[in-house]
């Protein structure tokens, strides 16, 4: 009976030094995080349209953002609020004190202006709308000449005209694939492409021999900076290779 009782004895007390132990550990673990895991330095990569500021100041928006394991699991497993024209930010813990924010920005390939909205539609490379704003944003053309009907955030762009949208997506990519994304992509009735570049204006013509049309600029538009006028694409063919440049002033 005595040897029982000193048995439970022993019991309750290794139970007790067990809860004290993973009390100890666990104010040992949070003081560690409330005192080693302090914000101070923000890394921010891949971001163009804001600053590596207005990055910081969107991801560390809480009271409670100046701990670096909270900034982290808030990222990776709680939806956060969106920020106009980027798809996604990575966190990640680079050190106790570092954060890096990796920025995946929104595809732009250009925009048009709807009256009925009194905005912006953005879209992509696919032609799906991801954004509308007021905001216009630098190095983005504006599209202009073309019907578009009611816009939907995250689907296709409503364009009308058969093909319109695919050759407005050939010529979009193209130019930003050869560096050469204009201030304004204009369409006539006829369905005919002008670029605006400052004081440069390019008739593009119809969308065909798109590529070669596009090499042949990259290679003249250098030869034109600072000159006002219009260079002539839209009658170029393989066969027909004549290209004019029309000063205006």
């Amino acid at each position: 009976m005595i040897r029982e009782e000193r048995r439970k004895k022993r019991r309750r007390k290794h139970i007790l030094i067990g809860f004290l132990t993973t009390l100890l550990i666990l104010a040992l673990a949070a003081l560690i995080v409330i005192k080693v895991f302090t914000v101070k330095n923000v890394e921010v990569e891949g971001n163009k349209l804001y600053s590596d500021e207005q990055i910081k100041e969107w991801v560390l928006n809480d009271d409670y953002s100046w701990n670096t394991l909270y900034v982290y699991f808030k990222y990776r497993f709680f939806d956060t609020q969106e920020v106009p024209f980027i798809d996604t930010m990575e966190v990640s813990v680079k050190s106790p004190h570092t954060l890096h924010v990796e920025v995946y920005e929104k595809g732009l390939l250009g925009y048009l202006y709807m009256d009925s909205l009194g905005q912006n539609v953005y879209f992509d490379k696919d032609g799906f709308v991801v954004e509308m704003s007021t905001d216009v944003i630098e190095g983005v053309p504006q599209i202009t000449g073309l019907t578009c009907g009611d816009a939907v955030l995250y689907e296709k762009l409503d364009v009308s005209g058969k093909d319109t949208l695919k050759d407005l997506l050939a010529v979009t990519q193209t130019l930003k694939k050869y560096n050469l994304v204009p201030d304004t992509i204009n369409y006539d009735d006829q369905g005919n492409v002008t670029l605006q570049y400052g004081t440069i204006t390019v008739n593009l013509g119809q969308a065909t021999s798109l590529t070669e049309k596009v090499v042949r600029m990259e290679k003249i538009m250098p030869n034109l900076e600072g000159l006002t006028g219009i260079l002539h694409l839209e009658d170029w063919t393989e066969d027909t290779t004549d290209i004019t440049f029309e000063k205006t002033a």
